[in-house]
């Protein structure tokens, strides 16, 4: 960086500056924590000689922030995959049973958008398709921040709901599926796909809405094929062909990217062959509101009793657990 010609190629400067940001994530985070162990390492010395109440209440309370930066470190180690420091792309499908998984699809939108803000990420709505009678039959949302797509990539899969329908006159239990899909968002200068206009078919169409008098008249929303991989999508956002299209062109470029990520890890479940099943034995995380209330996570095992807590957004400690399961191996 100090060399006078190094922003003489300024796509190549801006890679290199933020490969030092992030590193400087790392290195000043961790000498900021070896400086505060050293301090509390030293004051507790000191209590032993001379102990003082006082100053050993404000010890333990310095202690206690400590360890809760030292577990936030622990768990940004879990996210060293190539993608995790990329924002993210989620995609939301309903699942067979029509109403009753249509609306559990726009619960799941409702949690993550929560989730996104408590996390203080941008987010922006690209794409919904919406039900005939309620809720959604899909929706894709874009989330803007760092490490957005290290963190969701834990929701990937099949969500299980378990309730007394309120759409059921007899008040009988429900169990309805919905799937999410997590990429990580490629912008132009993160990696090169080359995408053969000849392999797209493009279709257009009316972009769904509630109706009234702002309803689109207009074929501008844009549907994107990818005839070699069979990967599909839409935008609906904006009211201009064009830019629709344009928005679209990036999810396809994520959803490719994330495709060859799993193809370079040698994972073996293709992305569509999940895709295809959004039913029983295929759930990553079940949540029960009747009989009992609990989420239960079937990779970590982990169970936790406030549902309603998670589906206002409370997802760290789901997002945790699967991290230090599965995000060391990630990272080896």
């Amino acid at each position: 960086m100090t060399n006078p010609s190094f922003w003489d190629r300024p796509d190549e400067a801006r890679a290199v500056m933020a490969e030092v940001t992030q590193l400087k994530g790392w290195t000043e985070t961790w000498a900021e924590l070896h400086a505060k162990a050293e301090e509390l390492l030293e004051l507790a010395e000191l209590f032993r000689e001379e102990p003082d109440a006082d100053l050993e209440v404000e010890w333990t309370a310095e202690a206690e922030r400590f360890e809760r930066k030292l577990e936030a470190m622990e768990l940004k180690t879990m996210l060293r995959g190539e993608s995790d420091h990329m924002e993210a792309i989620l995609t939301i499908q309903s699942g067979a049973g029509g109403t009753e998984s249509q609306d559990w699809a726009e619960m799941l939108l409702r949690m993550y958008q929560r989730w996104a803000e408590r996390q203080g990420y941008a987010m922006e709505l690209l794409d919904m398709q919406h039900g005939e009678e309620a809720g959604i039959k899909s929706a894709t949302l874009e989330i803007r921040g760092t490490s957005a797509f290290g963190f969701l990539k834990a929701e990937k899969g099949v969500h299980r709901l378990v309730r007394i329908s309120p759409f059921d006159s007899q008040a009988r239990r429900h169990t309805s599926f919905a799937s999410v899909f997590v990429y990580p968002l490629v912008e132009d200068d993160d990696i090169v796909i080359e995408i053969d206009e000849s392999d797209l078919r493009v279709d257009t169409f009316r972009a769904s809405g509630a109706g009234g008098q702002h309803i689109n008249k207009t074929d501008s929303a844009v549907r994107l094929t990818h005839e070699p991989t069979g990967i599909a999508v839409s935008c609906q956002k904006e009211r201009s062909q064009h830019k629709n299209k344009a928005t679209a062109m990036k999810m396809l470029k994520a959803a490719l990217y994330e495709r060859e990520m799993q193809e370079r890890e040698k994972e073996k479940a293709a992305l569509e062959a999940t895709k295809s099943d959004i039913g029983w034995g295929s759930q990553i995380r079940s949540y029960v509101f009747q009989p009992y209330t609990m989420v239960n996570d079937h990779r970590t095992e982990l169970k936790l009793t406030d549902v309603h807590a998670v589906m206002d957004g409370d997802l760290d400690p789901l997002i945790e657990a699967y991290l230090k399961k599965f995000g060391a191996q990630t990272a080896a």
